[in-house]
């Protein structure tokens, strides 16, 4: 019997490649500006629906995941991003400034084309206009 071992293969070394040199972060205000900061039709995990919620402008997105998928018919890359807005609270300490306030997953087909999207919001942040 013949052991496949993929640690070694090249395919790690070309994603890892593709990953460092990918501006994630333009990716995801280029999504964003698309959206024009405001998410549609939201249900939350209590099943409650929000026709538009607003997501601020001080929004940095923080690349906390990537993976690759293939199916029979398709490849594609998944981001998933924690969305920060910055407060405007002075007050705090500095490095309280920020505040989670989702999480969003970007789906790209294999010539880096979107296909799909995925939010969790907070819906708590008072840093969302609901």
């Amino acid at each position: 019997m013949t052991r496949l071992e993929l640690k070694n293969h090249p395919v790690w070394q070309d994603l890892t490649e593709i990953l460092e040199n990918l501006d994630s972060n333009r990716l995801v205000q280029e999504h964003l500006e698309q959206c024009k900061y405001k998410v549609s039709g939201y249900w939350d995990e209590q099943d409650e629906y929000y026709e538009t919620i607003t997501l601020p402008r001080s929004l940095d997105a923080e690349l906390v995941s990537s993976s690759i998928g293939v199916n029979q018919k398709e490849r594609f890359l998944q981001l998933k991003f924690f969305l920060l807005a910055y407060s405007a609270d002075t007050t705090q300490a500095p490095n309280n400034h920020t505040q989670k306030v989702g999480e969003l997953v970007l789906v790209y087909n294999e010539n880096l084309e979107f296909v799909d999207e995925n939010w969790l919001l907070d819906i708590d942040s008072p840093m969302l206009m609901k």
